[in-house]
């Protein structure tokens, strides 16, 4: 029988929903509302937009109403807000933003792609013009309005995860000096601190000044602008403000329907995106997801797995049986020339949910080798479980060949894969694009190595407290140059000989520059009845782990 399929929000889940259906389903009449002017744009292009790399605002409108009428059949109703739902009568209710009339519309199935709205705290001055947030593409045509009218000289971006840092360089990039106020102690706060720390070094070596742990409390109207007020009793004056500090679930709707809500404050759905109400499905920003690797639930505001939910909701509704595994929170960000990426588990997120059999390794390799010119570190930190090498995620930074790596590490996390998997990896190599070791193979070579006890690995987290002798292998000038603490100089080809300076009775804990002249050092001094650990990354990690040294 001929079905009428409601869709509530476009975009990333909605839209995709809508055109999945279509292919799978001919018959079915497919309304998709959508209150905003555009049904299907490019938010994550929004920040370029504004900073001038996209210079034609058409670039943005992935597709119209027009293409969904010709192309899908599809009716789409633009600056249509949908402000009530009747399960009992299978109603919505459908208010025209121009006009305020209001009309009412059956379902058979109703799909709930609402989004998420981004958070504007009740801070004092926060309605003052020039304090914009960015979501929509009137958002961002406010803002270069705002920049080419005002010209600013200077901003405050509050915020400093993905969104704020794309508007922190995009701002730069229209020539204005860049604040960035977190409430994080660091920047980027998915990630873990000393990850975090390579995109701290980033920022500040383009300009941007950072107020890292402090918190925005009000905003003032000046002569020349704004002046934002922080916690710590400084202040910063801005000709714009961008607030980047995240978004909140849009779940009015469901809330007002009765339906069934997680503990974080998201629609609950099912793993086939099912609500409370068997009719009803929902998707995107709005729901509670289950983290694949850790089973926590919470909310994932990234394209991708909204993309895949629309896909799922549409095979569902066609009798497939098709399921969501779980959120990864694969994501990348780009700025200044520099790449951060992730996928899995952080490993505070592995703390918060109480998971212990875990162990993380720290390599430095190149992107490619380093013999064909341009060769760029990748500061790459992997995390595992100990017990069978199970990879639990990954997280990576530096100017090339970042976000490739961690593709390739999210897709093994998606299979279960483990550290064997990474190490055994066939992947692309020439010199110009990697190595025939790939850094992915480098990761799980070391991890493997800490499975099969191969290798010990010491804890940063206690070097500084350990009664652990510390052995620093590198070259005496490397040495000299810079060390930990308490760290004795032994270079790796003086170790054998030199052997007996070492104590029996104690753990000797060893350094080099980035960890792999120290595993071969402790495979010398292990098979020569040594108790010796490696510091894992060397002291290109000691230098991230603790940057005030």
């Amino acid at each position: 029988m001929k079905r009428r399929v409601l869709i509530v929000g476009g975009v990333a889940g909605g839209a995709t929903c809508a055109a999945r259906l279509r292919r799978l389903d001919e018959q079915a009449e497919i309304v998709v509302f959508e209150r905003g002017p555009y049904v299907s744009f490019a938010n994550c292009g929004l920040p370029y937009y504004v900073g001038n790399v996209i210079q034609d605002e058409a670039k943005l409108l992935l597709a119209s109403p027009q293409l969904f009428r010709e192309r899908f059949n599809i009716d789409v109703r633009i600056n249509a807000d949908v402000v009530a739902i009747d399960r009992a009568k299978h109603t919505i209710r459908v208010k025209d933003v121009a006009t305020g009339c209001e009309s009412t519309e059956a379902y058979d199935e109703l799909v709930l792609s609402p989004g998420a709205l981004p958070i504007r705290p009740n801070w004092p001055g926060v309605d003052l013009p020039g304090i914009f947030t960015l979501r929509t593409v009137p958002d961002s045509r406010a803002i270069r309005a705002w920049l080419d009218d005002r010209k600013p000289s200077t901003a405050v971006v509050v915020g400093g995860g993905f969104i704020g840092l794309e508007m922190a360089e995009n701002l730069a990039h229209r020539g204005l000096a860049v604040t960035i106020v977190e409430l994080a102690k660091q920047v980027m706060p998915p990630l873990d601190p000393e990850m975090a720390e390579y995109a701290r070094q980033r920022l500040e070596a383009k300009g941007v000044t950072l107020a890292l742990g402090d918190a925005v409390t009000s905003f003032e109207q000046t002569e020349s602008g704004l002046r934002v007020h922080t916690q710590s009793g400084a202040s910063f004056d801005a000709g714009i403000v961008v607030l980047a500090i995240g978004v909140r679930p849009e779940t009015r709707l469901a809330v007002d329907a009765g339906l069934k809500l997680g503990a974080r404050g998201c629609i609950a759905v099912s793993n086939q995106m099912q609500t409370s109400d068997e009719h009803i499905w929902a998707m995107g920003d709005a729901v509670e997801l289950s983290n694949f690797v850790t089973g926590e639930l919470g909310m994932v505001a990234l394209a991708g797995p909204a993309n895949r939910q629309g896909r799922i909701v549409a095979d569902v509704l066609c009798g497939r049986d098709s399921k969501y595994r779980g959120a990864q929170g694969t994501a990348v960000c780009g700025f200044f020339g520099f790449t951060v990426a992730l996928t899995g588990a952080t490993e505070k997120s592995l703390l918060r949910a109480g998971v212990k059999d875990v162990a993380a390794v720290y390599l430095h390799p190149g992107h490619h080798v380093g013999y064909y010119p341009g060769a760029q570190p990748i500061h790459l930190k992997l995390l595992f479980r100990r017990s069978d090498g199970r990879v639990l995620g990954a997280q990576a930074a530096g100017e090339q060949g970042v976000e490739r790596r961690i593709d390739v590490i999210a897709t093994t996390i998606q299979m279960n894969g483990t550290v064997f998997d990474l190490e055994d990896a066939e992947l692309c190599y020439a010199p110009q694009y990697g190595s025939a070791k790939d850094p992915v193979n480098f990761a799980g070579m070391i991890a493997a190595n800490v499975v099969r006890g191969d290798a010990e690995l010491a804890a940063w987290s206690e070097v500084e407290t350990s009664d652990a002798f510390l052995l620093d292998v590198r070259e005496p000038q490397e040495f000299a140059a810079g060390a930990i603490p308490g760290a004795i100089n032994i270079s790796l080809g003086q170790l054998r000989a030199r052997m007996n300076e070492l104590p029996v009775a104690r753990e000797i804990w060893v350094n080099c520059g980035v960890g792999q002249r120290a595993y071969y050092a402790c495979r010398i001094l292990a098979q020569n009845g040594l108790n010796a650990r490696n510091l894992s990354g060397g002291y290109s990690t000691y230098r991230v782990l603790y940057p005030e040294r």
